[in-house]
């Protein structure tokens, strides 16, 4: 799959923010809670279950970052991505319903998480781009 500067532009985006985000939550969980006015304590047990899903993000990130590098990866980057950026609001979103209204800085990363997504799916709105991605889910499901 071959991609346009814009793919590339849009995966490159997502992928530097999620390797970024991911890397200092597995790194520096009281840092980067703290932007969002969390104060952490040192519970072993919390730090851990920030940590674990802060590398598997920063993970996601470098594989949408393989997916500007390496054309064969771009299917499974864009999977990747529209997965990240689609399931984060989704979840910001439920826990609004559920939870209230979090802080301005929440509500910020949400609205930037749906821009990436939206910017996403402009970028690969292509049915080609779009039957590549279903394609490979297809392949590793059945």
């Amino acid at each position: 799959m071959q991609l346009t500067r814009f793919q590339k532009i849009t995966l490159g985006l997502s992928g530097v923010t999620a390797l970024v985000i991911g890397t200092l939550i597995t790194l520096s969980p009281h840092t980067f809670y703290a932007s969002y006015g969390i104060t952490l304590g040192q519970d072993p047990n919390l730090l851990n279950e920030l940590r674990a899903p802060g590398a598997g993000l920063a993970m996601f990130g470098a594989l949408m970052l393989a997916g500007v590098l390496r054309a064969a990866m771009a299917p499974i980057a864009l999977a990747v991505a529209l997965t990240v950026f689609l399931a984060f609001p989704a979840g910001r979103i439920v826990g609004i319903v559920i939870d209230g209204m979090p802080s301005g800085s929440v509500i910020g990363a949400l609205i930037f998480e749906v821009i990436v997504a939206g910017l996403l799916i402009a970028a690969f709105r292509t049915r080609s781009a779009m039957k590549s991605a279903s394609d490979l889910y297809a392949n590793t499901t059945g």
